[in-house]
């Protein structure tokens, strides 16, 4: 599967021929270098690792290096790991660019959402408020969590007030609308999970894709 790394820079919009404004975010994608080759003889399955954004020596510690050194490829920051479709092949230390997407197909965009905190019910779950009149003291409290006589306790995954966000995200098939090549830039349709500079995994959508 067609994958590469890359910063969510923000969004914007764009106008098409006929003049319609079409919302993208801009993603700055690549340059990633295969920094590892897995095997059906040495892992057990076929699949490629690579490396995205540059990092200083001082940085990495020892197991880290001697990884890169056997595959003798450069340092990066970030890693993931590509399961191959039949037939994909790539070689040690290819570069991947965003000149390998093709403009229309349908992407996969998997990033960490915005962490928003310890957030109460009605924001974390959409639940409605209580009455704001007639006496009411509960304007935005749960609620009932459970029956009292039986069963005498509330039951395990009930929604309440908790930790909201932060959570990896991957939004299916949205569309790929301009690729900046010199720039090293994608232009997808529609928002992508996480904050600006966060990182993002872009891939060929596996649900959804036109034949």
């Amino acid at each position: 599967m067609k994958t590469i790394l890359g910063k969510k820079i923000g969004m914007t919009q764009i106008f098409s021929d006929a003049g319609e404004a079409i919302p993208v975010t801009v993603i700055e994608a690549g340059p990633a270098v295969v920094t590892q080759i897995k095997t059906v003889e040495t892992d057990g399955y076929n699949a490629v690792q690579i490396g995205y954004g540059d990092v200083k020596e001082q940085r990495m510690n020892k197991p880290e290096k001697g990884h890169f050194a056997k595959w003798q490829a450069p340092l990066k920051k970030h890693l993931t790991e590509i399961r191959l479709d039949e037939g994909e092949t790539y070689e040690a230390n290819q570069v991947i660019t965003v000149a390998d997407f093709e403009v229309g197909k349908k992407l996969d965009v998997t990033g960490v959402s915005k962490g928003k905190g310890t957030q109460g019910n009605i924001k974390r779950h959409g639940h409605h408020r209580g009455p704001m009149t007639h006496g009411s003291k509960h304007k935005r409290l749960a609620g009932a969590l459970a029956a009292g006589t039986y069963p005498s306790r509330v039951f395990k995954g009930n929604k309440g007030p908790g930790r909201m966000g932060r959570e990896t995200i991957t939004v299916q098939n949205v569309v790929l609308v301009k690729v900046i090549e010199d720039r090293n830039l994608m232009l997808v349709k529609g928002a992508v999970p996480g904050a600006k500079g966060g990182l993002l995994r872009i891939q060929y959508a596996v649900k959804g894709q036109d034949k």
